[in-house]
């Protein structure tokens, strides 16, 4: 992702804020992230990392694995960046081709349906809590065993998805609480393509 010196400034003047904190230098580097995209510094105390989640997800990132997204928006903020580093394929779930269900929203048949075809994937949901209780639901059944799950949808009216989630054994990244958007699952791909890019960019660009 290009910075500039207008970021760069933004950025110190987020860490002088910020102050202490317990993150690790690759998580912080998301937080930051976040909070430069939404302005926002509560952040700093809803964003939970699980054990091994920007591993699992940068590994992910470097073997090409299918990003599954929730709706447009997230598509639109992290296409860029995918194409000029990984170049992995990314797939929207309200553009997969489903029958119609009436006990399930487009969002979350869409991401069932790409689920079962990439049960190892990348899965972002950045808005559609439906999407989110549909993914967790094939994690517990053990139907998928996704390399990373990034959730970020506002919790208004389901709030037992993201501790699911919580308490599976999947990588995840997630935003506690009723704060979260697609503008935020967007800052925490792009934070985690930057970082898999300086890990494993030189030995990609080596192999090309």
């Amino acid at each position: 992702m290009e910075w500039h010196a207008t970021d760069a400034q933004s950025l110190a003047i987020i860490d002088r804020e910020i102050g202490d904190h317990t993150f690790s230098p690759a998580e912080y580097e998301i937080v930051r992230r976040v909070i430069y995209a939404t302005a926002d510094f509560e952040y700093k105390s809803l964003i939970r990392f699980s054990e091994a989640a920007l591993q699992s997800g940068a590994a992910a990132l470097a073997a090409r694995s299918t990003i599954v997204v929730d709706v447009p928006m997230v598509q639109v903020g992290i296409t860029p960046n995918i194409q000029n580093t990984f170049a992995n394929p990314v797939y929207c779930s309200m553009d997969a081709l489903t029958r119609p269900q009436k006990e399930k929203t487009q969002a979350a048949w869409g991401i069932e349906t790409l689920a079962r075809r990439y049960p190892e994937g990348i899965f972002v949901v950045g808005q559609a809590q439906t999407a989110l209780t549909t993914l967790v639901d094939l994690i517990e059944t053990e139907e998928i065993r996704p390399a990373l799950v990034i959730a970020t949808p506002s919790d208004f009216v389901d709030e037992t998805a993201k501790k699911r989630l919580a308490d599976s054994l999947i990588p995840h990244i997630r935003v506690e609480g009723r704060k979260g958007n697609s503008v935020v699952a967007a800052a925490i791909v792009n934070g985690v393509v930057d970082l898999a890019w300086q890990a494993y960019g030189r030995e990609q660009n080596r192999g090309m």
